[in-house]
């Protein structure tokens, strides 16, 4: 959790983004959160009357914080989305939370931020396409099953085939890598796959988790990725759309590197290159 509000601190502190580049959110309403979850599942979720089975598929003891702060996190993403819209690229220091299905949360995943906000653009006319382009280290398992289905969202997820979650979902393409992928395959494979994902899609908005977990010094990533790596990674997203004028949603996902300065390093290169590519 320390690495919230340290990548805010370094990244301010930096220079890479101004106070007044920041806006705070506040809970998304539960109606809301029902365009992607089923009513039960919100309920017991808001009401703590979650049952223990539950409680441990999720990863966190339930109490009125977590609540509070995962309907923030997803409307930092809901915000974000209107934001890139206006600005072309956004993000939300937070979220990512791709481990979310419509009927129970795991992973340390309580509600999909990305799922809320495409369906909750979409009703509101904003975007009539999108794609989630999830390169965190594990499967986009929950958005994955999401979307199954419906051709107005395209997910793309590039992730560890030997690690969480083991039983894996079907994106729309998926590509999974051995432990130990290191940088030069990891980026020919995206180089090779991204574009035809972009190109198929037709998307008014890409939501891209930027989950710096593949990086080598992370606890559960079993991939071998350098800083350098991690950037030229962000460099490919952020600029092929950017060069075909489709805005940009960044999210956090993971980053469970020992010390934790690391993957608040690595978070912090996904907005300098933002900033660089949408200068």
């Amino acid at each position: 959790m320390p690495k919230y509000r340290l990548l805010r601190e370094r990244l301010l502190g930096e220079g890479t983004l101004r106070e007044d580049d920041l806006t705070a959110t506040a809970p998304i309403a539960v109606d809301a959160l029902l365009l992607a979850h089923e009513r039960a599942y919100v309920d017991s979720v808001v009401s703590g009357e979650l049952g223990e089975d539950a409680v441990r598929r999720l990863g966190f003891p339930w109490s009125e914080e977590l609540v509070n702060r995962s309907r923030a996190s997803v409307y930092g993403t809901v915000a974000a989305a209107r934001a890139a819209l206006c600005d072309g690229v956004a993000g939300n220091l937070a979220g990512g939370t791709h481990h979310a299905f419509a009927d129970h949360g795991e992973g340390y995943c309580v509600f999909n931020d990305h799922a809320v906000a495409i369906r909750l653009l979409q009703l509101e006319g904003l975007i009539d396409r999108a794609a989630v382009v999830d390169l965190d280290v594990h499967q986009g398992n929950g958005t994955a099953v999401l979307f199954e289905g419906d051709d107005s969202v395209f997910t793309f997820s590039m992730h560890g085939a030997r690690n969480y979650p083991f039983r894996k979902q079907r994106s729309s393409l998926d590509v999974e890598l051995p432990d130990g992928c290191e940088d030069a395959e990891y980026l020919r494979l995206l180089a090779r796959y991204l574009p035809d994902v972009l190109d198929a899609a037709r998307a008014d908005l890409v939501l891209y988790q930027g989950g710096v977990d593949p990086l080598a010094q992370d606890s559960l990533g079993r991939l071998r990725l350098t800083h350098d790596g991690l950037r030229a990674r962000d460099r490919i997203v952020l600029a092929a759309a950017r060069d075909r004028g489709v805005p940009v949603v960044i999210t956090l996902g993971g980053g469970y590197a020992k010390p934790v300065e690391a993957s608040v390093e690595a978070h912090c290169g996904t907005y300098r290159e933002a900033k660089a590519i949408f200068r």
